[in-house]
């Protein structure tokens, strides 16, 4: 085949791989200077910028203070257990429960589907900071009595996720096709059976696509994490947010608890990635 042919046939563009190779430089140069800036000292932090470490190695002074700091300053192995306690309940439910109710805007009918997805659609732009105080006031000692809990940040990260879910799923399973649903019904089987069975099997891309999303986001997650839950359930996030100063002394310790708090996210992505790009753009065009 022909270097300048792509697998397909078609001619390769000079342009698209120009800007592609542009933006995966602009996008790997922070993640360059956060981990350079991890390994040196707070002197050589605060007297220079990074990119002078890169451009003198030698007269650099490289040490894993940082990293000891950040291990010896937190709990970080109990910060770790309860973001992974976190996260994966966060992830499983909105998934969950999106599926059966993709499932239904997509293969059933009933009176007002096309408006309540539309409403579900609209929640999409509506800021999670304008929920905070409502939900503080629900999940407090006024109203539900968990905050501090897991269960408060369970519920609130299925609340914020499930209407991206809902949409994500519903138009993957749109472009599904129609006469596999119907040859199901033909030969009796149930909606719980067509979902289990057919549905979920043919929806694992856009399924796995949105969990590494859905994952990421909790994991990352500081506002909720340090409003909803109990200073002895605190996420890594959270423990490494403790260690800045209010003048921003201990912002080299952040850079490596940057790259440590990596870890877990990075193997689940590594591990669903080949579903990733299929998932999202699988519908995009139609549904």
């Amino acid at each position: 085949m022909s270097a300048g042919l792509m697998k397909d046939g078609r001619r390769r563009s000079p342009f698209a791989i120009a800007t592609m190779v542009v933006l995966c430089i602009a996008w790997t140069v922070p993640t360059v200077g956060l981990l350079i800036t991890s390994l040196r000292s707070r002197d050589d932090t605060v007297s220079s910028g990074w990119w002078t470490a890169f451009l003198h190695p030698f007269s650099t002074e490289w040490t894993l203070d940082n990293y000891r700091g950040v291990i010896d300053g937190t709990d970080i192995g109990t910060a770790f257990i309860n973001s992974i306690v976190v996260a994966i309940p966060a992830t499983v439910i909105p998934i969950m429960f999106a599926a059966f109710a993709a499932y239904a805007f997509s293969f059933m009918d009933f009176r007002g589907k096309d408006v309540l997805f539309i409403l579900i659609v609209g929640v999409l732009v509506v800021p999670i900071q304008v929920a905070l105080a409502p939900m503080l006031n629900l999940m407090g000692s006024n109203g539900l009595g968990i905050r501090g809990d897991y269960l408060a940040v369970w519920l609130l990260h299925t609340g914020f996720g499930m209407p991206l879910a809902i949409y994500t799923l519903r138009n993957y399973m749109a472009t599904l096709p129609k006469t596999v649903i119907e040859s199901a019904k033909i030969d009796g089987a149930s909606h719980y059976q067509t979902f289990w069975k057919l549905i979920v099997p043919m929806s694992v891309p856009v399924i796995a696509a949105f969990a590494i999303l859905q994952f990421l986001w909790v994991w990352n997650d500081l506002l909720i994490a340090k409003l909803f839950l109990s200073a002895e359930n605190s996420t890594v996030i959270v423990e490494l947010q403790g260690l800045l100063g209010t003048q921003g002394q201990g912002r080299e310790l952040l850079t490596a608890g940057a790259f440590i708090s990596m870890i877990v996210p990075m193997i689940v992505f590594f591990t669903l990635q080949r579903f990733f790009v299929r998932g999202l753009t699988s519908g995009a065009v139609k549904g």
